[in-house]
């Protein structure tokens, strides 16, 4: 009797523990097709924020991809925060190649330069960091691979000094140079306006489109959950397309007020300058002037 009643405890332990086992699985990490839906802005924001303006404005520039190549099996995580952001179809980079543009994103005007050399220095030429700290605003850019703030030089590992504007212009301090990894985890203390630009790899310049689906999965994914929920905006942008499609390049707003959908409304870097600008009360820099802002980034 007692070695049969062991072994129905034994059977009855063990029928116990695999139900344990089956309701119990592993943790998964959080995945982004699970992103919940944000709901459609309205005419007030938070307690701490602007209905005008973003509290914080993070723009990432991607490399050398057209609007087409960018998504799908491809690019899956992009392809989530698209459905999750104002994507602008008709959004097209101004030339090839990348340092012209990266110039007149960040200045409304490529100020001469045709090509990617290095060094390119500009005396007192007014920018939109400048711009920012005349008004008593902050701005910094991070770069991945950067060696370290305030570095100088045209390029350093997978650093490339041409996807980098603001270290042209004399009038900004060394210390909004910044690496990558500088960027705070915390994102109430980043600057009102920042850049980040990954690497030659991470950007796709040098590595493939998956490469940078999964640097944005990493790095950009957790601050554009946070910024729709904190009255602030990721802008996500290309220098320029691969030459396959009239230079026409994703751009994409993801924040609290923007309005998730496909809009043509045709856009240029200048247009996406000209918003943040209107955003601060910033006077519109060179040809971001004759530039419009951006319909749906920022409430209707």
């Amino acid at each position: 009797m007692y070695g049969k009643g062991m072994k129905v405890v034994t059977l009855v332990l063990v029928v116990l523990l695999a139900a344990c086992s089956a309701a119990a699985p592993p943790t998964a990490a959080p995945s982004a097709a699970s992103w919940p839906a944000v709901p459609a802005p309205s005419g007030s924001a938070s307690a701490s924020g602007s209905p005008t303006r973003p509290d914080h404005v993070l723009v990432v520039v991607f490399e050398n991809k057209a609007l087409g190549q960018i998504g799908g099996a491809a690019a899956p995580y992009f392809s989530t925060l698209m459905s999750h952001s104002a994507v602008y179809t008709q959004s097209h980079a101004l030339t090839h190649p990348s340092e012209p543009n990266y110039i007149a994103l960040f200045s409304g005007d490529p100020h001469g330069v045709t090509d990617d050399r290095c060094p390119v220095r500009f005396h007192g030429t007014p920018n939109l960091g400048s711009q920012l700290l005349d008004a008593g605003l902050t701005f910094t850019g991070y770069s991945e691979g950067l060696p370290h703030a305030g570095f100088t030089g045209c390029s350093s590992g997978k650093y490339a000094a041409k996807h980098n504007p603001w270290v042209d212009f004399d009038n900004l301090p060394p210390a909004v140079n910044q690496p990558a990894t500088a960027m705070p985890s915390d994102y109430a203390e980043l600057p009102t306006v920042s850049f980040l630009v990954p690497d030659l790899c991470d950007d796709m310049h040098d590595c493939k489109v998956g490469d940078g689906d999964t640097w944005a999965r990493t790095h950009l994914d957790p601050y554009a959950r946070w910024a729709q929920q904190h009255n602030s905006v990721l802008i996500v942008t290309f220098d320029e397309d691969n030459h396959s499609d009239g230079n026409r390049i994703l751009t994409l707003f993801c924040g609290a007020r923007s309005t998730p959908g496909r809009y043509a409304q045709p856009i240029t870097h200048y247009d996406v300058l000209a918003t943040i600008e209107g955003w601060y009360g910033l006077a519109p820099l060179g040809h971001a002037a004759a530039a419009s802002a951006v319909p749906h980034a920022w409430g209707s």
